[in-house]
This record gives C-alpha cells, structure tokens and sequence, in this order.
C-alpha cells in the first residue's frame, strides 16, 4: 500500500465512489409525491378573480327577494327539469344560469306586472353540496358544503395542513362555463396571514381543493392527469366522471 503512486489512488477514490453511489441507487426507494416530479411552478400563478361565477343547478334552493313587493317573496327549490314557477310568470327556467342572469330576466319579465320589477336573487342551498379535499391535509375526503365554506374553511375541517403541504400553491379545481375542469392557483399562506382575504374563495359545489407537496408548473396539464390518471376512487363515485371529462 505504501508503494501506490499519486494515479493508483486516483483511481482507488474514483472506484470508491462508484461503489457508493451503486450502493445508493440500490438502497430503499423512496417514495415521491406526485408533484415531487412537476416542474418549477409558472412565473404567473392563475387569478382567483378569473373564476367562472356559479351558475344555478338542480336541487339548488333560491332566495328570491322582491324589494318593493315583500308579499311576493319566495324560497323556491330547482325542479329537476331546472324550472321555477313564480307568481304571475310561466315556469321559468333557471338551471345553468348565474343569479345575475336569472335576477335580469325576472325583472324582464315582471315589468309587464310589476311598476319597478327590484328583485334579488341569492341561492341559499346547494343540490349538489359535495366538496372534495385532498393531498397534504391530516384528513383528505369528501365534505358537506356549507353556506359561505371557503378553502381555508375546507382545509380546517380536514384536519388541517400537514407539515409538508405547500399553503403558497393551493390548487382548486373548478369546472368552468363549458363544464371542463380547470385549475387555479391559491396562496393560502398569505390568506392565513390575513394579508389577502379576498383569495379566500368561496366553494362551490363539486369543487376539489388539492394542498400538492412540490410546486406545479402547469395547472391545466397536472389537473388533466389528476382528474383522469390519479383521482381518487371515492371522488369518481360521487362526481359522475362523465361531468369531469
């Protein structure tokens, strides 16, 4: 040993450290998260403000508010048909409408019966009250969709973010006007930190909100593998896969 010139322990070290990365590539595996392999996240995250408004569903129950006409007020449900009736009106049709849209034709047509048709339109329960949380939460499933739940009020009532859960890059997932699902962007920390309340968004029904590990570069392709390649079992069973496709 004491013989080795300069070059045989070149070579000695260069061995050694072949045998222990060999070694390391043949130790336990470790298992990744799915966003562990995304891409670094896009330098613009998606605007909460972009978000399609919700539009009226079957089974919804309507608040409709008459301000100069009290005595025609109504608490209605959606038909399965996504029909209303009202006073003095034919049925209407409301399903697949906003509350913005659905108020503008009531005061269309009430003018004929009414002198200054002033209604308001809120939908005060939802048909299809499911939401879906998952990834790096103590408690990922489904939950009942409560009056006024926003995404911090999802994620506390799944036990709360894990350790390892990125609260900057929140994805929720929402079918927009065409009913494909898209994905959005949500800093939660700074929701948390009481420095951006208004990206405490509101849910609505079938949304999915998923805490990822690792930053997402691209919400559109990672919410295509997620809805067709990862989504979990329970999720398909009480969301017709058919309204995600």
């Amino acid at each position: 040993m004491g013989d080795m010139n300069g070059r045989s322990w070149g070579i000695l070290a260069l061995v050694a450290g072949l045998a222990t990365v060999l070694a390391s590539a043949c130790g336990p595996h470790r298992s990744y998260a799915p966003f562990d392999t995304v891409e670094t996240m896009a330098d613009e995250p998606y605007n909460v403000s972009h978000l399609p408004p919700y539009r009226i569903q079957v089974a919804d129950r309507l608040s409709i508010k008459f301000q100069r006409n009290p005595e025609l007020d109504q608490e209605l449900v959606v038909r399965p048909d996504g029909r209303i009736s009202l006073p003095f009106l034919d049925e209407v049709q409301c399903a697949g409408m906003t509350p913005d849209e659905l108020k503008a034709e009531l005061e269309r047509r009430y003018r004929g019966e009414l002198a200054v048709p002033d209604i308001t339109v809120l939908v005060s329960g939802f048909g299809g009250n499911r939401v879906f949380v998952d990834g790096e939460v103590k408690t990922p499933g489904m939950l009942q969709l409560a009056a006024g739940m926003t995404m911090m009020d999802a994620v506390a009532s799944s036990g709360g973010f894990l350790a390892t859960g990125l609260r900057e890059q929140v994805i929720l997932i929402r079918r927009d006007e065409s009913g494909k699902p898209v994905g959005h962007s949500v800093d939660l920390k700074e929701v948390a930190l009481g420095r951006d309340a208004a990206g405490n968004v509101l849910l609505q029904p079938f949304d999915v909100v998923y805490v990822p590990r690792s930053k997402i570069a691209n919400a559109g392709i990672w919410v295509d593998q997620y809805i067709r390649e990862m989504m979990p079992i329970r999720l398909r069973l009480f969301i017709p896969l058919a309204m995600w496709l």
